[in-house]
């Protein structure tokens, strides 16, 4: 009974694994999570046919195999045919045939079969055709790789790859030239493939002669390597081939760690290496064979001099040893190149990143590239999605010297550029030169726009330009589509309003917006999305349609309301809005005036429900909303139209209403700044505010009052001596405002004086004349100075901002810990929700450009300083070993 019982268990548990590896090999690759793949490895291991497969290459086969599984007779691909996928026999057994002449009539009987545990289909690797064609003989398992996932595959794993498929139990004969194109290990290591003309080879030098400042770092490096750790260069055979004085790539990255981690410079493995990588692209150092770009792995690198007193007549090795000087210099210079190499090292992988063929970018490189691409200003004017597009296929190309000719006139259009780094001569023949281009132009288009010959010869006007390159196919198959799919309003001969068409796969299957907004004039813009994104027909059939268009899914409206402000002002916003609700024309049918009508209403309604108090704080709306509202009522009780519209504007001005109210309710509302750091808080607020609660039931802890321009603020400002002023004065009160008052009382001259803010760490920031609420935006111990602008060195830190200041009174032990936590959390939560995104916008582009307040959002954001200081006074301050040892207790568990 019990062998019974044991017997059904192993076959259950049999029947599970083979669920479970089904259920993973079916998902498409890119659905596959970690425990997919680890079912799939699992299986894969067991399997005879994958015996000889390093783990390695296990994982990473099961992360982008499909499995497939063919019937007898079936014909897998022909002769000719192109390839696109590579294959691992699992189970049974496929016949090759070959026709000499290329016609399927002519295939010979089979020639050569392929079995369990026999690769195929590496032809791939170079596009090329299939030279022979695969049919099954009987029921078979395969594994299929397609061609872009195997080049990765290969890529990352060459030593494997070829010795797998070198050894090979069941090679075609017919296929064996092939495979030593392709896999002879000796050959590749030896003779590097070279790569095309124009295609980019992240393993070479962008430079034929390094400058003085890289070959003064690699020599130090050089010297720091040969005295403290020789033993990191050696000699090292690969392939049959000794290479002298050799160093590794994985023991670089750790030598640099170490000396360069102590001094805070270098912080990671990836800076480490972009900081080689940055010494081989001036051929300061280099791949034994040249084959590979500098990489954090056991791939062998050596200096450039002890390469080339490798290949010296005399074999000298101890050439290009240091000297005790060199030592000296290496042991003073240290930190000075290691800092200058720190700085190059993004930019060292970035290029390394756009040297790579498309297929090995990776999604992080295809990221970094995206975000490099937001800043050239000859793509400022094509759209995010196109910038995406080119991310995939731009390249990086240098030219060392000056005088090379990038094309002539009259050559075909190849590829288009932009200057990244140094300047080009435009010539034309019988003119000379023409004009010239500097970094950020851009060259070449023209030619592959109209598909004509080159216009102009391009010539280097200076050493080591760099450049980023668009090929034709590439240039085509994205910006030509993008133009086909682009509307330009034009006035007056420059673009108003650009539309770009979204694709098919972008839409929204309920849509009926079709274009995007790219770039255009404010009020294009508004007029576009009034015409589009708001109905001009009824209320009823604007909200029966707004199921089936898809409103809701549509971001412009929201967009534009949330982000106006910074390119079209409240004041400027309202004229465009009466200007096309009152449009005076005798050509125009009366539907077609109330059709504008009705969107200038839903707009307004939509534009003051979801931003609120910023809409109304400006007098000029209260004006413009009450003639909307008298002139759609008006229309109503004459013609009987527009009630739907009116039913919007009285909801508008109950708005309206309860604003006026509350801020009648809050008005003196007054602030103080402490002078010892604590939290910024009310002072004499009205009862109205500080009642214990409202109809709603809201306690005071729940209701924080929301900071206005009009509220004051108390606050000190010191002089260089440490005495002080108090002043009071709104919150919208300017910089230099504050500068002149402080002066006066502080009697001073008005000569040069600046405001800034001195923190307890040194630190000096300097106030503009035009920022508003600067009380509110200092740090935590942070304090308002003023001086002249020669004397800032003078200023001292106050003597409380360089100690501690004193903790709770209060013992915290009196609270339990899940009473803090809700306090605290409370707390919070009011003070976020004070916090308008408009406060985000004012403080990302700068408050003194929008002369607005940001009042809510600093004191959200002091709070989280608040507690982190508070957290540690209180432990510093608990003299008693036991009492602090249950205060962090309490502290953890709070987090927790």
């Amino acid at each position: 009974m019990y062998l019974r019982e044991k017997v059904h268990l192993v076959d259950s548990t049999e029947i599970m694994t083979q669920e479970l590896w089904n259920a993973s090999i079916d998902k498409r690759p890119s659905d596959r999570t970690m425990t997919d793949i680890a079912v799939i490895v699992s299986h894969l291991r067991h399997l005879a046919a994958l015996t000889g497969v390093p783990p390695q290459l296990l994982h990473q086969l099961a992360a982008c195999a499909y499995l497939e599984q063919l019937d007898s007779g079936v014909t897998l691909y022909r002769q000719g045919d192109k390839g696109t996928s590579w294959y691992a026999v699992l189970l049974g057994t496929l016949d090759v045939h070959v026709s000499k002449t290329g016609i399927v009539e002519d295939m010979s009987a089979v020639s050569r079969s392929f079995g369990m545990g026999s690769f195929f289909g590496e032809s791939i690797l170079d596009d090329s055709p299939r030279e022979n064609t695969i049919v099954t003989r009987e029921p078979c398992q395969l594994l299929r790789v397609e061609q872009r996932d195997f080049r990765v595959l290969f890529q990352k794993n060459k030593e494997m790859m070829e010795d797998l498929l070198g050894h090979s139990k069941l090679k075609s004969t017919l296929e064996s030239q092939r495979t030593r194109n392709h896999l002879n290990l000796k050959s590749i290591q030896d003779k590097p493939k070279k790569p095309l003309p124009d295609e980019p080879n992240p393993s070479l030098p962008i430079t034929t002669v390094p400058s003085p400042e890289m070959s003064r770092a690699g020599r130090i490096l050089r010297t720091l390597i040969l005295t403290r750790s020789p033993g990191l260069v050696r000699d090292r055979r690969q392939q049959s081939r000794t290479y002298r004085r050799c160093l590794v790539g994985a023991e670089m990255v750790d030598w640099l760690l170490a000396i360069g981690s102590a001094s805070g410079i270098v912080k990671s493995r990836h800076q480490a290496t972009g900081m080689w990588q940055s010494l081989l692209e001036e051929s300061v150092i280099q791949h034994v064979t040249q084959e590979y770009p500098f990489r954090d792995k056991y791939i062998f690198y050596r200096f450039t001099i002890d390469a080339e007193s490798e290949h010296s007549s005399s074999r000298n090795w101890s050439r290009g040893l240091p000297s005790p000087d060199d030592e000296r210099e290496a042991d003073t210079k240290c930190s000075e190149i290691l800092g200058n190499l720190a700085q190059r090292a993004p930019d060292a992988i970035m290029r390394l990143i756009l040297r790579k063929p498309s297929y090995e970018r990776t999604t992080d490189d295809l990221e970094m590239i995206y975000e490099e691409l937001l800043h050239i200003k000859a793509l400022a004017h094509l759209s995010n999605s196109v910038k995406r597009e080119l991310a995939g296929v731009i390249v990086f190309e240098a030219h060392p010297a000056s005088g090379t000719v990038l094309f002539h006139q009259g050559d075909e259009g190849k590829s288009w550029f932009i200057i990244l780094k140094g300047s080009v001569n435009v010539v034309i023949r019988g003119k000379g030169t023409v004009t010239s281009l500097y970094e950020g132009d851009d060259f070449g288009k023209l030619a592959l726009v109209n598909d004509a010959p080159r216009a102009a010869t391009i010539v280097l006007r200076e050493d080591n330009c760099h450049f980023l390159r668009v090929d034709k196919e590439d240039f085509n198959r994205i910006l030509r589509d993008v133009e086909a799919n682009t509307v330009r309003l034009k006035e007056h001969g420059q673009d108003v309003l650009v539309l770009e068409k979204i694709s098919a796969s972008n839409t929204n299957p309920f849509s009926h917006f079709k274009y995007s907004v790219m770039a255009g004039s404010p009020g294009k813009m508004l007029e576009h999305l009034l015409e589009t994104r708001l109905d001009g027909r009824d209320k009823s059939s604007y909200e029966s349609d707004k199921k089936t268009t898809g409103v809701g899914e549509d971001l412009f409206l929201d967009n534009f309301l949330f982000t106006h402000i910074t390119f079209m002002p409240i004041h400027q916003l309202l004229s465009e809005l009466t200007r096309h609700c009152r449009i005076e024309s005798s050509c125009q049918d009366r539907e077609f005036l109330l059709a504008c009508k009705r969107r200038v209403v839903q707009f307004v309604h939509r534009w003051v429900t979801t931003i609120g108090d910023p809409v109304l704080d400006e007098q000029v709306t209260h004006s413009f909303l009450q003639e909307l509202f008298d002139e759609v009522q008006k229309e109503s009780n004459t013609f009987g139209t527009l009630r739907d519209e009116v039913n919007l504007m009285l909801q508008v001005m109950d708005m309206r209403r309860a604003y006026v109210e509350e801020k009648a309710a809050t008005q003196g509302q007054k602030w103080k700044l402490p002078p010892s750091g604590q939290p910024i808080s009310l002072f004499g607020a009205p009862s109205t505010t500080l009642g214990v609660g409202d109809e709603n039931n809201e306690s005071p802890l729940d209701r924080r009052c929301i900071m206005r321009p009009s509220d004051d603020i108390i606050f000190r400002v010191y002089c260089a001596d440490h005495t002080y002023c108090t002043l009071r004065f709104p919150l919208s009160t300017t910089v230099e405002t504050l500068k002149h008052v402080a002066a006066d009382k502080l009697g001073l001259k008005h000569d040069d004086l600046i405001l800034v803010e001195l923190k307890s760490s040194g630190e000096k920031i300097v106030f503009k004349d035009g920022d508003v609420s600067i009380p509110t935006s200092l740090s935590l111990n942070g304090r308002i100075f003023i001086s002249l602008k020669d004397h800032l060195d003078a200023l001292t830190c106050l003597p409380e901002q360089e100690r501690p200041t004193e903790g709770t009174d209060s013992d915290l032990e009196m609270f339990s810990t899940r009473e803090l936590a809700f306090h605290m959390t409370m707390l919070d939560w009011s003070l976020f929700k004070c916090v308008h995104e408009y406060e985000l916008i004012y403080n990302t582009f700068g408050r003194h450009h929008f002369r607005k307040i940001t009042s809510n959002l600093d004191v959200f954001l002091r709070r989280f300083n608040e507690i982190q200081y508070w957290v540690a006074t209180e432990i510093c301050l608990t003299t008693n070993m036991s009492k602090r040892v249950t205060l962090i207790r309490k502290f953890l568990k709070l987090a927790a």
